[in-house]
C-alpha cells in the first residue's frame, strides 16, 4: 500500500468564511445569540421557567413556557421585557416586535 500524501486540506478559516455567506447560517448563528440574551433581560425567577423557542414573521419571539401562570405573568411584563431587549436588538441589527408566551412549546 502506497504512502497517502494530505496536502490540498481546505484551511478552517476558509470553511468559517464559506459557512458565514449563507445567508440561512447567519440568520441562525444570529437568532442563537438572540436566543441567547434572554436571560439577561429576564428576571431570575422566571429563567429557569421560560425559553426561546421561535421567531415568527414580523419579528414574534416565541417564548416557550412552563406553566400557563407563568406565560400570564410574563404577558404582564411584556412591554418592559421589549424595553429591555432593545439594546441587545440594535446591537444585533436585529427587529423583535413582540414576544408569544406559549406553555404548549415546554418541553422539560
Amino acid at each position: 500500500m502506497g504512502k497517502v500524501l494530505y496536502t490540498d486540506f481546505e484551511g478552517l478559516d476558509s470553511i468559517i468564511d464559506t459557512m458565514m455567506d449563507n445567508p440561512q447560517f447567519k440568520k441562525a448563528v444570529a437568532r442563537t445569540n438572540l436566543f441567547n440574551m434572554w436571560d439577561k433581560i429576564l428576571p431570575e425567577k422566571f429563567r429557569q421557567k421560560s425559553r426561546p423557542y421561535s421567531m415568527l414573521p414580523g419579528g414574534v419571539m416565541v417564548i416557550a413556557c412552563e406553566t400557563p401562570v407563568i406565560a400570564q405573568e410574563l404577558s404582564f411584563r411584556k412591554i418592559l421585557l421589549l424595553q429591555k431587549f432593545q439594546p441587545y436588538l440594535k446591537s444585533m441589527q436585529m427587529k423583535v416586535c413582540d414576544l408569544k408566551f406559549d406553555p404548549k412549546k415546554w418541553i422539560a
